[in-house]
């Protein structure tokens, strides 16, 4: 892939991630050093179908989707510094999980990874995520870096 020039945003997360609408959950990467940390963003979208039903009368973005989209960051932040176009970081555990603050609708989002450990087919990263600088949900994430099934 060219240089990429950052901030950015869909076209570009598009290009290195396989996330497609509705489930891509970056909204521009603000900062990335390849294979070792990124600084990105999630814009909260009220209208999200999500929140007709978590929850309804006190709508919250689920702390599973806050995990998805450090995933993603963290994935981005592997994946555009390698040669093999094609690869997906598939999740494969969330230790140390920590949700302290609830994330509304309308709000940003701050995610942050920081690789901590990296191979061929192995990723670690510490993952935060913040809204205006309180910490929402922290990790250790781990993921398996793989090609695409055929038909994807």
């Amino acid at each position: 892939m060219e240089s990429i020039h950052y901030p950015c945003g869909a076209s570009v997360i598009e290009a290195v991630l396989p996330h497609r609408d509705p489930f891509v959950w970056l909204t521009r990467v603000l900062a990335c050093d390849p294979g070792v940390s990124i600084e990105a963003e999630l814009d909260v979208d009220e209208n999200l179908p999500v929140f007709k039903g978590h929850f309804p009368e006190h709508p919250v973005l689920p702390g599973v989707i806050i995990m998805e989209a450090l995933a993603q960051a963290a994935s981005f932040c592997v994946l555009v510094g390698r040669s093999d176009a094609g690869a997906i970081g598939f999740l494969t555990g969330i230790d140390h999980a920590k949700f302290r603050r609830q994330v509304q609708p309308g709000e940003t989002v701050r995610l942050a990874a920081r690789i901590v450990k990296s191979s061929s087919r192995m990723c670690v990263a510490e993952v935060e995520a913040s809204v205006d600088g309180a910490v929402c949900a922290s990790a250790t994430q781990k993921y398996v870096l793989d090609k695409a099934p055929s038909g994807m």
